[in-house]
């Protein structure tokens, strides 16, 4: 049977979609996050998936491609990919970037480092 790929449209209701965030959400303490993570992606996806973050926290500041790519090593198309998400996206990343920024980051609500 092929792979059926997740639409834009679509992907929220994929049962395999929503397994995935219960289980990020069953995670108690960031040490349980990061096992579950290193579990279930390689260390370049963990690696790509926190530049990605930190491309959207350096663009949400102001700073420019060029200072991105020399503080990160993220390429221009992942960041013109993180611009686009930012500024047309579900939101992810803006509530994210919102919570950092007012003191409620995840590590103070919910999640506990150990």
């Amino acid at each position: 049977m092929a792979r059926r790929r997740f639409s834009e449209d679509e992907y929220r209701q994929n049962p395999w979609f929503r397994q995935l965030c219960q289980a990020l959400l069953s995670c108690r303490t960031e040490a349980e996050l990061a096992d579950f993570l290193r579990d279930i992606a390689t260390l370049p996806e963990l690696q790509s998936l926190g530049e990605r973050l930190e491309v959207a926290k350096q663009l949400a500041k102001g700073k420019t491609y060029r200072d991105i790519v020399d503080t990160t090593g993220a390429s221009s198309a992942t960041i013109s990919r993180v611009y686009s998400f930012l500024s047309d996206g579900a939101g992810g990343y803006k509530r994210i970037l919102k919570k950092e920024h007012t003191g409620k980051s995840p590590s103070r609500v919910g999640l506990r480092r150990s």
